[in-house]
């Protein structure tokens, strides 16, 4: 079975952000606005998104 993978996209910027939360778009594979990347559904992956969703699309 494979693993499920959700889109994570990037919408909104690091600038005047804190550090934890600039390390965390890094992280996730975003650095510029407006890239996807497409991550393995993990318990740690859904964590890190939920620390940035102000900043981040995510679709299943």
């Amino acid at each position: 079975m494979a693993a499920k993978t959700i889109k994570v996209t990037q919408t909104g910027s690091p600038i005047r952000r804190p550090t934890d939360q600039r390390a965390t778009l890094i992280g996730l594979g975003l650095n510029k606005l407006h890239r996807t990347r497409e991550l393995q559904d993990t318990p740690a992956v859904r964590g890190m998104i939920a620390k940035v969703q102000h900043m981040v699309k995510v679709e299943d």
